[in-house]
């Protein structure tokens, strides 16, 4: 696979330079979606959101898009696995300029990565390519470059079939979300410890916000410096290690640290015993997968990986955006609101 990895700084284009543009936008609905739309929107580009519903009948868009701030996206109603509703009911054969992907699996279970991950996005392609699209966006993960697991299989396969497709791409593989590293906010709150794996310094991330990761991808429709290109990005300041969020979210509820150490090798163990049972029982198959997953979190870093050393380095991931973590826990302590973790969380 013919790859191009920026690692330079990123750069902000002028608002004024961009050329609006009819935009096909899949997987609207998660947060780093809804952030995506509000970025094309406010640049003045045509976005049709294709949502999961049922094609022909009566439907309103979802309600986090029932405000002014969405109010000129189109909405279209379909199943993006399904290849028919993905053609009749999404792009209803429409020319469109670009298609931007925030669509992932909702578990990473080997299935539904296939299905969602790879599957729906080769259909996707396919359609875009014979609908006169020139751009695709695809939001990826940094976790790809070292893949272990199904969903990262399912992904780089997807990656490779964009790139060597003749399209313009641009693929992002941003580091951990801050909603991936909220999980132990209601636990905090709640007078619980903090849950760290091993010494709480295993691993390191640069967290983006979803409103930072939106406007970088719609970014990717203006800058040609952004355009075929694998692009690993992070969010601005120094990598962040867990032990530094529990010790800020400590910190913020005013209270004395109190650290729950968790040896990776229970997860190992039950890795070991889910996998075993799994074999007669594809529920436990299932949760040997996520527990896969979580013990990938536990021990590798969210950050540009040197190939040549095989270690991470946070000065080498180029970082883009204004929000800081900490900030962002401060608001959500500050309100008392809670984290809609989806999927996403890392606990």
């Amino acid at each position: 696979m013919s790859e191009v990895i920026s690692k330079e700084p990123i750069v902000t284009t002028s608002r004024e330079l961009a050329k609006p543009q009819r935009v096909m936008l899949l997987g609207s609905t998660g947060t780093a979606g809804q952030a995506t739309l509000l970025a094309l929107l406010q640049r003045g580009h045509s976005v049709t959101c294709f949502v999961r519903g049922k094609a022909g009948a009566p439907q309103k868009p979802p309600p986090c898009f029932q405000t002014e701030a969405f109010a000129d996206a189109d909405f279209r109603f379909g199943d993006v696995s399904d290849v028919n509703s993905l053609t009749s009911d999404g792009f209803r054969g429409e020319a469109f300029d670009a298609v931007v992907s925030c669509l992932a699996s909702r578990t990473g279970a080997p299935d539904d990565a296939w299905a969602i991950d790879y599957q729906a996005h080769v259909d996707a392609l396919r359609i875009a390519r014979q609908t006169g699209v020139k751009h695709m966006v695809l939001l990826s993960a940094i976790c790809v470059q070292k893949p272990r697991l199904a969903f990262q299989f399912a992904k780089l396969a997807f990656e490779k079939e964009l790139v060597e497709s003749g399209l313009t791409y641009s693929i992002v593989r941003p580091t951990a979300l801050f909603k991936s590293l909220s999980g132990q906010i209601e636990r905090l709150r709640a007078g619980k410890s903090f849950l760290v794996f091993g010494n709480g310094e295993l691993t390191a991330c640069k967290p983006i916000s979803d409103s930072d990761l939106g406007n970088y991808l719609a970014q990717c429709l203006e800058d040609k410096s952004l355009q075929n290109r694998i692009l690993p990005i992070g969010g601005p300041g120094p990598a962040i290690t867990p032990r530094q969020q529990g010790e800020a979210l400590f910190d913020l509820f005013g209270k004395k640290p109190r650290v729950t150490h968790v040896p990776v090798g229970l997860l190992d163990f039950i890795i070991k015993t889910l996998s075993v049972l799994g074999a007669v029982s594809p529920s436990l198959a299932r949760k040997a997968e996520f527990a896969r997953i979580g013990r990938y979190y536990a021990t590798e870093s969210m950050l540009l990986l040197d190939t040549a050393t095989g270690l991470y380095s946070a000065e080498a991931t180029p970082s883009t955006g204004q929000d800081r973590l900490f900030h962002f826990y401060a608001g959500k302590i500050r309100s008392k609101e809670s984290v809609d973790l989806g999927d996403h969380s890392v606990f």
